[in-house]
């Protein structure tokens, strides 16, 4: 580790900072002023191109192109010059503005258009684009692809254990037999629902000035349709574009998005202590690493870490994330700045997630059940037949099917010869007697098998 990161006051950019390189260019400081400085050169190139603003002359190709090399080459020394600037305006994007002016002095058809820079705009103009843009690209490049790596490890565990019975638990109590693939495609299907909100999810934009009304733009050029204008330029930039706002954009969307995550990530802390509850019965075993320590005392220990973590950052992201989703939306009269502050923890949020993520995926890598452990704790509960039993008494109209199998089996170890011989005395037909003797703990799994092969099915028809 470096100097750097060893003395980061955040885990994120500290002991995790290389787990979490993806998501640096586009979450980072660096990013935000990145952003704002394509959004402001991009909307001057819209004003320029509007032939009902004469005074901002269209843009020659060698002005476009200074423009544009002035995107493909910024890097973090341009970004300094801005910190150096806000320094002085003690705002950060103002001074933005003041380092494109700068920047436009060395080009003589740019300077004659330095007044449009920043023109009729408020700062929350440029930063909800940029938060939007940020957003857009995170999502689609990093989050979407590891949700997906998620999903589609749970799909192969399902089907490659479709078919393996394990005893289930209600309540922590022996219960009705499932199989390992069944239970993970209870959590591959929960999560995509998820997943797929999350994707399409509009993040929306806005350019309406101080007070979401275009006062300034209507004054000055009172015969341009500014709300169509703005509303192309917006669209032109990917995202679209939201009419009805005060000086910033309420970040409903934001919200959704982020109670959205904390269901998907809600799911994950589910699924995570289950499989610890799982290794702990010795139902799931793990795949030793040669170099791995378990305790630093107990050599005998495989500790469960990554569900571990992935539990503990779970916690961390969705706490974060939960935050953002209750504060965002909300601003005193037409604007207050406490958002300013909470939106720069966005990479925050989604960095415990990739975290947690990450290890999730990991600990799924390294499990598999423990068969004979399975068929051991199976064959230790022949009373949970009673379900089956006493169901099929009410089929032959027994009154009182419930009580007699709980005097029978209720808070007892009922074994194989002991059921049988209970089954013989009841009221049954002879061929309803033979298919409950047929019936044992492993082979009592109703349609977990066909709901695992269904659910593969379905998957492949709406792709």
């Amino acid at each position: 580790m470096s100097d750097q990161t060893l003395t980061a006051l955040s885990p994120l950019d500290g002991r995790y900072a290389n787990k979490l390189s993806a998501l640096r260019p586009i979450f980072s400081e660096y990013a935000l002023i990145y952003y704002r400085v394509f959004v402001e050169i991009h909307w001057l190139k819209a004003l320029c191109a509007q032939p009902k603003i004469p005074e901002a002359k269209p843009l020659s190709i060698e002005a476009s192109t200074f423009l544009d090399t002035m995107l493909t080459q910024f890097n973090l020394e341009e970004a300094q010059c801005i910190k150096q600037i806000e320094s002085i305006t003690n705002h950060d994007v103002k001074a933005v503005e003041y380092y494109l002016k700068q920047k436009f002095e060395e080009n003589d058809e740019l300077k004659a258009l330095i007044p449009f820079l920043h023109f009729a705009c408020t700062s929350e103009d440029i930063n909800n684009l940029s938060y939007a843009l940020m957003i857009s690209r995170g999502r689609t490049d990093v989050l979407l692809p590891t949700m997906h790596k998620i999903i589609e490890a749970l799909d192969n565990l399902s089907t490659r254990y479709a078919a393996q019975p394990m005893l289930a638990h209600t309540h922590g109590q022996p219960a009705t037999t499932t199989t390992v693939g069944k239970e993970f495609i209870n959590f591959k299907i929960r999560l995509q629902r998820q997943h797929d909100q999350f994707a399409y999810l509009i993040i929306y934009g806005k350019c309406n000035g101080a007070t979401g009304n275009f006062n300034a733009h209507h004054v000055a050029y009172p015969y341009i349709d500014w709300p169509n204008f703005v509303e192309s330029f917006i669209e032109s930039l990917g995202l679209p574009f939201n009419a009805y706002v005060t000086q910033i954009e309420p970040h409903d969307c934001i919200a959704q998005l982020m109670q959205c995550l904390v269901r998907f990530n809600t799911i994950l802390l589910d699924l995570s202590r289950d499989c610890w509850a799982y290794i702990s019965m010795n139902y799931f075993q793990q795949q030793h690493e040669v170099n791995e320590v378990g305790s630093s005392t107990m050599p005998h220990k495989v500790n469960p870490i990554d569900f571990e973590n992935a539990e503990g950052n779970l916690g961390l992201a969705n706490a974060l994330a939960n935050h953002l989703a209750e504060k965002l939306p909300i601003s005193r009269l037409q604007r207050d700045l406490s958002d300013s502050t909470v939106l720069r923890n966005i990479g925050s949020v989604f960095g415990y997630s990739m975290l947690a993520w990450e290890s999730l995926l990991k600990g799924l890598q390294k499990i598999s059940p423990n068969r004979q452990t399975l068929q051991d704790d199976l064959q230790q509960h022949w009373e949970i037949l009673g379900e089956a039993i006493q169901t099929v008494l009410r089929k032959h109209g027994v009154a009182d099917a419930y009580e007699r199998l709980k005097n029978f089996s209720r808070g007892k170890a009922i074994t194989r010869q002991a059921l049988h011989d209970f089954i013989e005395q009841l009221p049954l037909p002879v061929d309803e007697k033979q298919t409950l003797l047929k019936l044992t703990p492993e082979s009592y799994t109703g349609y977990a098998e066909k709901l695992v092969c269904a659910s593969q099915i379905n998957a492949e028809t709406t792709e």
